[in-house]
């Protein structure tokens, strides 16, 4: 059981101003397995006022960015000591398979540091620039200030550490709200900043609902909102963000199509795909849901795919066998199978998969991973985000048209093609109107910008783009 009764607020751990708890239910048991202090508006309040007054009057913004940038090593290294017990710790709390989370979930994070600090080595924090009206111009990166970072549960440390260590290395100072379902790594987390000596008040971490979220959002003492999750808290965020003139980073959902050319081979896409799109299961924005096949070859795709997805290993998500565990809640189980009923309802055809609980599986939050077939692009199960272990198989005639049904979508998150001619997947790659691509397999790199077009998002996170993120640039004449 991980059990914690104080909030970490400015580097320290202290008491919560409320009497609240949250309780962490595995979505595999259904049982508590942890329980953290519910944080209030008092508590962001708290946390604000000394984020402010360390970024005001404190060292850290005026610390160089090699002394930074040695304080944030001293954190990474401590986070390496601990990828065991982060992988098992969100497994436990979210569900997502062991092997994914050994893989994925605990040891990208620090990838992701790792790359933002020899990226943050070479930045250009001053350059001297010839002027137009004047010989010299200085150009300075300086911090944006206090920021409020809102993470979702699905790949929580990774979507905390694409906001925490560019903020840090900047010399901002960060307030964290982790989702109430998955607290508990955060909290570690907290003890891993504590640990590697980041001074007071320069991060607060506070799990809370969506309520104290708003408030953290409107909250004047904050500079810059940076939030992951769905398009219409963005949408939300952003109009108050707009109305207070709040910078604003938005990573938001996604619909993502992966093409298949006929020159594919079709064995090894649908391998390939069983990462690409049910990662997570089925809980990532960047999950390639829309299978795009020519009509020369649907049959095939669809057979495929039916079988690679109606052979899954669904259970228990400790289990290193499992491939796809259970949804993280009740209510996000109950989102699913609406759709699945509902892409029955619009005349898609079930393949594999459909409405049900999998065998073996007494009690927890499963689905059955489905395929669709028969799709059409204006169905809604081929436009909304489901968030969950379902893909639609649509068929297209020539690059043309599959090109026209992968920008058919308010998202532009991420996308892929496959095809046995790297060039033309290259040409595809240009036309599809995404913020992220792969040509035989969908990967982001932390060494360049990652984000959405349209609906997906606002703003890059990773590389340089995303340090420059947190920072205002000031002109010296």
């Amino acid at each position: 059981m991980h059990d914690y009764d104080k909030l970490f607020i400015g580097g320290e751990w202290v008491e919560p101003a409320g009497t609240g708890t949250i309780d962490v239910i595995s979505p595999h048991s259904e049982e508590r397995v942890g329980r953290v202090p519910e944080g209030t508006n008092a508590d962001v309040d708290r946390a604000v006022a000394a984020a402010r007054q360390a970024f005001d009057e404190g060292d850290w913004p005026r610390r160089s960015p090699e002394e930074r940038q040695q304080a944030v090593r001293r954190f990474a290294d401590l986070y390496a000591t601990k990828f065991d017990e982060m992988a098992s710790l969100i497994t436990t709390e979210m569900g997502s398979p062991i092997l994914f989370s050994q893989l994925a979930q605990a040891p990208v994070p620090w990838m992701m540091l790792d790359a933002f600090i020899k990226n943050a080595e070479k930045h250009p924090w001053e350059e001297m620039r010839t002027g137009v009206l004047t010989p010299e111009v200085l150009v300075r990166r300086e911090p944006v200030g206090v920021v409020g970072a809102i993470v979702p549960w699905n790949v929580p440390q990774f979507t905390t550490m694409s906001k925490l260590a560019p903020a840090l290395l900047t010399g901002c100072t960060i307030v964290i709200k982790p989702s109430p379902e998955t607290p508990l790594d955060g909290m570690l987390m907290a003890e891993l900043l504590e640990e590697a000596g980041i001074p007071k008040g320069v991060v607060s971490i506070i799990p809370a609902g969506r309520e104290v979220g708003e408030h953290l959002v409107r909250h004047p003492g904050i500079d810059k909102i940076a939030f992951t999750g769905s398009t219409a808290a963005g949408k939300l965020i952003a109009s108050i963000c707009g109305e207070q003139l709040k910078r604003c980073s938005l990573e938001l959902g996604g619909k993502s199509a992966a093409i298949i050319l006929d020159d594919a081979d079709v064995g090894a896409t649908v391998e390939n795909l069983k990462m690409a799109s049910l990662m997570n299961n089925g809980q990532a924005c960047v999950a390639q849901t829309r299978i795009l096949a020519s009509r020369n070859r649907y049959a095939e795709v669809v057979d495929a795919l039916g079988e690679m997805v109606g052979g899954l290993t669904v259970g228990d998500p400790l289990e290193i066998t499992t491939e796809v565990g259970p949804l993280v809640a009740e209510r996000q189980q109950e989102r699913v199978e609406k759709y699945i009923a509902l892409g029955q309802e619009e005349g898609a055809t079930v393949v594999a998969g459909g409405n049900g609980r999998p065998e073996g599986t007494e009690k927890g939050w499963y689905v059955r991973p489905t395929v669709f077939a028969d799709v059409d692009n204006r169905m809604r199960i081929a436009q909304e985000e489901i968030f969950g272990p379902v893909l639609a198989v649509i068929p297209y005639d020539g690059v043309d048209e599959a090109v026209r049904i992968a920008n058919d979508s308010e998202y532009g998150l991420a996308g892929s093609v496959w095809t046995a001619d790297e060039d033309a997947g290259r040409d595809v790659a240009r036309r599809v109107r995404t913020g992220t691509y792969g040509v035989n397999k969908y990967s982001m790199d932390f060494n360049a910008p990652f984000g959405g077009f349209k609906s997906s998002g606002v703003g890059r996170e990773f590389g340089p783009e995303g340090i420059d993120e947190y920072v205002e640039f000031k002109t010296i004449v």
